[in-house]
């Protein structure tokens, strides 16, 4: 090895100093090229092509460091293999490629240096797992969520059990009375109050996997390919059958057709209902669509029909069991001390799910800053968590305004007499 220059040492200690500095480190290596230092050339140029890999100046220089022939030894030391060294850059090369950079040994070259751009896994021999088939969409398997890690709620429970749980259950019984499992459910109500909680617990009462779907996932500003990522949800859910489809927020993916003035969106709906209502009458078998919205009177009409999400549940801001629960949750890893969770559950009633999350931090956070404030650390009582409830109005409140109007002139079929009974019970009808 020869003793570096002035020069090549200066560099050196700048790169060093600035290893990140791409353009330093080819001057560097270029000047090593130039002195006929090819692999010590390589080895910086490799570190180079890890910060910039297609930078055109490396990539040139990468070519003449690997092509080139090393430094020449002393005569008396060249042996007779080292004295062809020129014809030996050509080896492995197909006949007249004579001056052709060979990528494959210079890959061979830096391999200890650079990582491989490309990783692939080996496929197994019943070409399960080829490529063409990987899943562009996240399923999960929320096996570790029932129904009876839902809090109360005990009447959108049973409604479940009824409508949906128990048919899947007993296929002898569902077959015996002709009970159809076509069709998916639409849960609604006011924001915060658990439905997409509710349809996890539900894909793990019925051991399948979970596919969330937003509208981004589906949207895309190119025509046809809104159309296309609607279809390949619903192919990547007949392939991990049993599987629950959640169609998060059903008002912006299937708004009414009438409504749109974009085509797009039309034809994201049509897809929709294709999807939903299956090619043949096997297409769908074991898929189960859940929807969710917060205004369900703004979702086309077509999607609630026979066969589509032409089952409906109410969910209502949770009940005071459901509201223990909650606030049990969001306290039980916070240092508090004696909370009556029973007088605090009837202090919040008409909070929902996510209002009640809120109250668990203000309450915290009044505690945090009087003990700053005073220097001495104390634990949250129920003081700080009956102040912070009343300061917190229901998020809920703007929903029902809007679904009392809704309830009162549009409940066609009879769709919202739940909401009706509800808004009665509780003198806002």
């Amino acid at each position: 090895m020869s003793e570096d220059s002035p020069l090549i040492r200066s560099l050196r200690t700048a790169v060093a100093a600035a290893p990140t500095d791409v353009p330093l480190r080819l001057h560097l290596a270029e000047l090593l090229l130039n002195e006929g230092r090819a692999d010590a050339a390589v080895a910086e140029l490799a570190v180079a092509l890890q910060h910039v890999p297609g930078d055109d100046q490396a990539r040139q220089l990468m070519v003449r460091a690997v092509g080139a022939p090393q430094q020449a030894a002393p005569p008396a030391e060249r042996s007779a293999p080292e004295r062809s060294a020129p014809e030996q850059s050509t080896v492995g090369q197909p006949p007249g490629s004579r001056g052709r950079f060979d990528w494959r040994a210079a890959e061979q070259q830096v391999q200890d240096v650079v990582p491989p751009r490309f990783v692939e896994t080996p496929a197994r021999a019943d070409g399960a797992d080829d490529p063409g088939d990987a899943e562009a969409w996240d399923v999960e398997r929320p096996g570790g969520v029932r129904l009876a890690d839902v809090g109360g709620m005990q009447d959108v429970k049973d409604r479940l059990e009824a409508a949906f749980l128990a048919p899947l259950r007993n296929p002898e019984l569902r077959r015996l009375y002709g009970k159809s499992l076509r069709g998916g459910l639409l849960l609604y109500g006011p924001p915060g109050c658990g439905k997409t909680f509710i349809a996890r617990a539900i894909a793990g009462e019925l051991g399948a996997a979970f596919l969330s779907v937003s509208v981004n996932d589906v949207l895309d500003m190119w025509i046809g390919n809104s159309e296309r990522n609607m279809h390949e949800i619903f192919q990547t859910a007949r392939r991990q059958a049993p599987c629950v489809v959640f169609l998060d927020e059903l008002d912006a993916l299937g708004g009414k057709r009438s409504r749109s003035a974009h085509g797009g969106m039309r034809n994201t709906v049509n897809q929709l209902l294709t999807e939903l209502d299956g090619i043949d009458s096997a297409a769908n078998e074991g898929v189960f669509v859940l929807a969710a919205t917060n205004v369900p009177w703004d979702v086309d009409n077509a999607l609630r029909r026979p066969g589509r999400l032409d089952r409906t549940l109410l969910v209502l801001p949770p009940d005071a069991p459901a509201r223990e629960s909650i606030l049990r949750y969001h306290l039980r890893e916070r240092p508090v001390e004696n909370v009556d969770l029973a007088r605090l559950a009837k202090a919040t009633d008409g909070l929902s799910g996510a209002d009640l999350a809120h109250l668990c931090e203000a309450a915290a956070e009044r505690a945090l800053l009087d003990s700053a404030r005073t220097g001495t650390v104390r634990l949250i009582g129920m003081k700080d968590l009956l102040g912070a409830a009343k300061e917190i109005s229901p998020s809920t409140d703007p929903w029902f305004a809007s679904a009392r109007n809704v309830a009162m002139f549009a409940n066609e079929g009879g769709m919202y007499d739940d909401l009706i009974a509800y808004l009665k019970k509780r003198r806002k009808l």
